[in-house]
């Protein structure tokens, strides 16, 4: 036996080597890296050629000669040997089988050696052609039980994350639990219940509200995480209980003046008050936030309102529906109806979206005078002139509204201001009337077509969250992924889930919350023109003498008709479709809704709308 060196690529191949198959692309480039960052270390084994010629055969060391031969080696060391009886049959199976790789383990102590002798963890992942991740999962073992490491150099290795959980764990705790799951001989470990025994709860910096005081009242002591990216806070403690209290703590301290803290249910979400309606577009002042933990530890918040408590409206305090589900001939009728594109909750969610949408445009969006002057004409045609204004859902009266007309009068009750001032106050009293809320203070048609025309489209939110997108139908979910190009999916939640990542970035509005008033609402609001026409004909005719009222009748300015008794307030009842609804008559107003005196003189509201007109 001797060592020379000879050029690869002068070796011949062994015809009767019992590796035929190729290797895998992974292994040769491993071995590759190896031979470029460290050379041969074990030399191939090579025979001189028995049928005349002068060259080698190779017997041991196949992949070493290739390799070799790739990374561009001139001159490599073998051992030659004469050759076997059988042409090396048996020491080519030998050399292929009885062998067998490293276990974890002993990969982790060649690691810390050349770690010592100064190789870098990069570097070392180059040489062995090994992920830099592989080779600190490995280095976690320094971290180790030394009962468990035997254990595992018998090959019988974690999972990463079970291994994380166990080297995250104090040596003292790993011997209790190795104690108590310690495996018998020639058994495999239980590392899922090793890791779960071993497992700790952390609580992230980066998800605390409160600050160093409180976290060094509750002794809460933040942990680096070694092996997470350096440009990120992955500080954490496993003191759950100190963290969520600390958190609870400032929430009590920082909690709004009609704030409240809120529990969450089975599913995460926030048990709001009975009667509580959440509040999915932008909260108003008069709105009530709650405050909550999430299942992180973190602090969120949402907005709702509560019902407003109003009198029983009527004298009877009855009212009646109709339609589908009602009583007739004593069976109850309840027809199936098919599930409409979008849900109640989504109406309440759009009207929400519209509102804000358009009190942003009124506020922001540039305004013409004469269209500024034609809206505050509309607002006062509102459903809501009550009024139950969508900025507070409060009932507001005359009180409410003076401060706005309070811009317009000098100190000495003068009317005295400029285009800016009026601007200013117009746009006070539109925020105050007009609402797309579903309810009492809906403003109607008038509100959809206000929106319109200033714009406030371009205002509504993004809708492409999941609370709005569990509202719409499969098909609208169908049809908005069409037109967004996303692929549905073959089932509804994926196809929703698809939208909300597809929308994150982007901006989503369902063409039902667009501002776009129906042709027939707009057409019915068109009929009132005529009666109003005919109003003013009677006065003329009045103002002529040709057809005076009878003394002590008023003239009903809704219709021109004559109110008789037998009215609510000596006139006629409120005709279905006349905008007022159960309000029509002064005493069924709530308290809130006017501030006046218990008793006005007729006079005197008649000389303040004589000085307005003039």
């Amino acid at each position: 036996m001797q060592i020379l060196k000879l050029d690869p690529r002068a070796l011949k191949d062994n015809p009767d080597d019992a590796r035929r198959s190729k290797s895998s692309p992974q292994a040769d480039a491993l071995l590759l890296a190896t031979v470029k960052a460290v050379g041969i270390i074990q030399p191939p084994v090579v025979s001189p050629q028995t049928d005349g010629g002068n060259g080698y055969i190779i017997q041991a060391g196949h992949r070493r000669v290739r390799q070799a031969i790739a990374a561009g080696l001139e001159e490599i060391e073998v051992i030659v040997r004469e050759a076997a009886n059988d042409n090396g049959a048996m020491r080519s199976m030998v050399e292929n089988i009885a062998r067998e790789p490293l276990n974890g383990v002993d990969q982790w102590r060649g690691i810390e050696r050349l770690v010592a002798l100064g190789w870098t963890e990069e570097g070392i992942g180059v040489a062995l052609a090994l992920p830099v991740r592989q080779i600190r999962k490995l280095r976690l073992l320094a971290n180790v039980l030394p009962a468990m490491l035997d254990h595992m150099a018998l090959g019988d290795m974690p999972n990463e994350q079970q291994l994380r959980t166990v080297a995250a764990a104090s040596l003292d705790e790993q011997k209790e639990v190795w104690k108590a799951h310690k495996p018998k001989k020639n058994e495999r470990a239980d590392w899922y219940n090793i890791s779960r025994a071993l497992s700790k709860t952390r609580m992230y910096a980066k998800d605390a509200s409160f600050g160093d005081d409180l976290a060094a009242a509750y002794g809460i002591e933040w942990v680096e995480d070694l092996f997470s990216p350096a440009d990120e806070d992955t500080r954490y403690t496993t003191n759950v209980e100190a963290f969520l209290g600390a958190q609870q703590e400032w929430m009590t301290s920082n909690l709004p003046k009609k704030g409240a803290i809120v529990e969450v249910n089975n599913w995460g979400q926030p048990e709001l008050p009975k009667k509580a309606e959440r509040v999915y577009g932008k909260p108003s002042k008069s709105d009530h936030v709650a405050m909550y933990l999430d299942r992180d530890g973190k602090v969120q918040s949402v907005a709702f309102r509560m019902p407003e408590d109003r009198q029983a409206k009527g004298k009877s305090g009855v009212s009646t529906t109709g339609g589908q589900g009602d009583v007739h001939d004593g069976r109850i009728i309840d027809t199936p109806k098919p599930r409409p594109d979008v849900t109640q909750k989504g109406h309440d969610m759009i009207g929400d979206f519209r509102t804000d949408a358009l009190h942003e445009a009124l506020g922001r969006a540039p305004i013409e005078d004469d269209m500024l002057m034609a809206l505050l004409v509309l607002s006062l045609a509102g459903q809501n002139v009550r009024v139950d204004s969508g900025a507070n859902d409060t009932v507001f009266g005359p009180k409410r509204f003076r401060r706005h007309a309070a811009r317009l009068f000098s100190q000495d009750g003068k009317l005295a201001f400029d285009t800016e001032t009026v601007r200013v106050a117009a746009r006070s009293m539109l925020i105050d009337v007009l609402s797309c809320r579903r309810g009492m203070s809906n403003s109607g048609v008038v509100s959809r077509i206000a929106g319109e025309a200033i714009g406030a489209d371009g205002y509504l939110t993004n809708m492409g969250s999941e609370d709005f997108l569990l509202c719409l139908s499969r098909q609208a979910l169908e049809a908005a992924a069409k037109e967004a190009n996303v692929l549905p999916r073959q089932k509804v939640r994926e196809t929703r889930a698809a939208l909300v990542d597809h929308f994150k970035e982007g901006h989503f509005v369902h063409s039902s919350a667009l501002f776009a008033p129906d042709p027939n609402d707009v057409a019915d609001l068109i009929k009132h023109a005529d009666t109003l026409d005919d109003e003013e004909a009677q006065v003329d005719a009045a103002e002529d003498g040709l057809d005076a009222p009878v003394e002590g009748a008023a003239v009903d300015t809704e219709t021109g008709g004559d109110t008789g008794e037998g009215a609510p307030g000596g006139g006629r009842p409120a005709a279905e479709g006349d905008g007022l609804g159960p309000f029509e008559g002064g005493d069924d107003l709530p308290d809130t809704f006017d501030d006046a005196p218990a008793t006005t003189d007729p006079d005197d509201e008649q000389a303040a709308y004589r000085v307005a007109a003039e």
